[in-house]
């Protein structure tokens, strides 16, 4: 097992300032496989102290500059792209070719995707009498989650590097040694020392210390919708600027003359990728009253298809939740949604067959509940699905506005036209056609209890800055 004592910050590993560890397991194996240090709020301290020193140089540079060295970075990513998904595998139990291909892909084109938005930006424009300048925010907290946990570093640290921000990095306690292999990749890209930090420790001290120290000036956090109250409530105090995307229970509705196969299978394709552990999962399945068995039985014969089992095996498909807390978690859930009348389409409770070991749960799809039953309502972050029948349209857009959260959702239809109609109606920040493809650049982010602020593309480079008038 590993002992990593350092944390990145001012340009260099420095030791750690205090005694305790954080112990990563491999969640196939529930083996201990390295321990990394629990930062302390001295350290945050000395963090942002090395960030606030950086900013005014960082901030000064050319855009030139600054897509040089942003081209290093992304060049590392690409060239440590085996270490990478390796590195996923090994601490969050992503199967290794949804690990090579989207854990390591993913924050490859993210990274690519800012560069242009970088190269293109217009930093300032005319308005009236007046110039506009947009100019960078100042010193960063980025909190970063564990189900993609390399995507989202890069999805905040990127673009505000781009921005002329300087950062400081605390990633999920669950998943820090990609985040300390992106501090490598960082480092060997020749930032200026004190421009990006990195501090491994726990959210309630860590985290926690960022959200309200009064040297930082923009948070970023991905994470649960509770968590996210937190940080805001915290960061508000200090009047500092805020983007939060939290939670969701999106919906995927089918609509009459769409392909019901092609969608269904799709669907579970998205709810059970990465163990189900993905914020913008399809969650609820809409389907017209009239096709809700057929529906059932193509999601039966899918579900069969996705066998659980070792991630680091290629031909693995689902591999285990990250921790034993949130095994039991989506176990407790199922047996809920059962308790309140759910039929069992497929998977259940019970652990997968000759997996004793690692934290494994079925991959799940449930019917027959209603729309304000608790498997229906909140967040599992697991591989659950629940399928809902409809009546009318009117009815499907009811029930696919009818939760608390708005971050993706899904349309399927004849034809596009229909489908797009229907979407501009629903309440959710990002939706996808017919099976539309993942863009870097399009904006993404929440409505209602999923959160504010945008990542990804020109929205997600704002985030980072702020304006200035000069009126002549």
């Amino acid at each position: 097992m590993e002992h990593y004592a350092d944390q990145y910050i001012g340009g260099g590993w420095r030791p750690a300032a205090g005694p305790d560890t954080i112990v990563v397991l491999n969640p196939a194996t529930e083996q201990p496989i390295a321990a990394v240090p629990a930062g302390i709020a001295a350290e945050v301290a000395a963090a942002l102290a090395a960030a606030r020193a950086a900013a005014p140089g960082w901030a000064a540079s050319s855009r030139e500059e600054r897509l040089a060295a942003l081209t290093r970075l992304r060049d590392g990513l690409a060239a440590h792209r085996a270490e990478i998904a390796a590195t996923v595998t090994a601490e969050l139990g992503t199967p290794a070719g949804f690990a090579d291909a989207v854990q390591a892909g993913t924050p490859i084109a993210v990274a690519s995707a800012y560069l242009d938005v970088l190269a293109d930006y217009a930093f300032h424009e005319k308005v009236g009498n007046s110039t506009v300048y947009a100019e960078p925010a100042g010193v960063v907290a980025a909190i970063t989650p564990w189900n993609y946990p390399l995507h989202l570093i890069v999805a905040k640290v990127v673009p505000a590097l781009a921005a002329g921000c300087t950062v400081v990095l605390k990633p999920s306690e669950e998943t820090p040694l990609i985040a300390r292999l992106f501090a490598r990749i960082v480092d060997g890209a020749g930032l200026p020392p004190g421009v990006f930090n990195l501090v491994t420790g726990l959210g309630t001290v860590v985290g926690a210390a960022l959200a309200a120290h009064p040297g930082v000036d923009v948070v970023s956090f991905t994470g649960s919708t509770a968590v996210g109250r937190a940080i805001g409530e915290s960061a508000g105090r200090g009047i500092k600027k805020v983007s939060l995307e939290l939670g969701g229970k999106s919906a995927s509705v089918v609509l009459p003359g769409a392909d019901l196969a092609r969608a269904v299978n799709v669907n579970l394709a998205n709810v059970f990728a990465n163990s189900g552990q993905t914020c913008t999962a399809w969650t609820r399945l809409l389907v017209h009253r009239d096709q809700y068995e057929e529906a059932l039985a193509i999601a039966a014969a899918s579900a069969a298809k996705y066998a659980p089992g070792d991630p680091a095996d290629p031909a693995t498909q689902v591999g285990p939740l990250v921790s034993a807390r949130q095994r039991e978690r989506v176990r407790e859930y199922i047996d809920g949604a059962l308790a309140d009348g759910a039929r069992l389409v497929a998977g259940g409770p019970g652990a997968p067959e000759g997996l004793d070991r690692g934290y494994y749960v079925r991959p799940t799809v449930l019917a027959d509940l209603p729309p304000d039953a608790r498997a229906v309502q909140e967040e599992i972050f697991g591989p659950v699905l629940v399928v809902l029948p409809y009546d009318d349209e009117e009815h499907a857009l009811a029930l696919a506005n009818g939760t608390e959260y708005g971050l993706a959702g899904a349309v399927w239809a004849g034809d596009e036209e229909t489908a797009a109609a229907f979407a501009r109606r629903m309440e959710t920040g990002q939706v996808d056609i017919n099976g539309g493809r993942f863009n870097p650049l399009a904006p993404f982010g929440g409505w209602k209890n999923s959160g504010v602020g945008r990542e990804l593309g020109r929205h997600g480079l704002e985030e980072f800055l702020q304006t200035k008038s000069l009126q002549f």
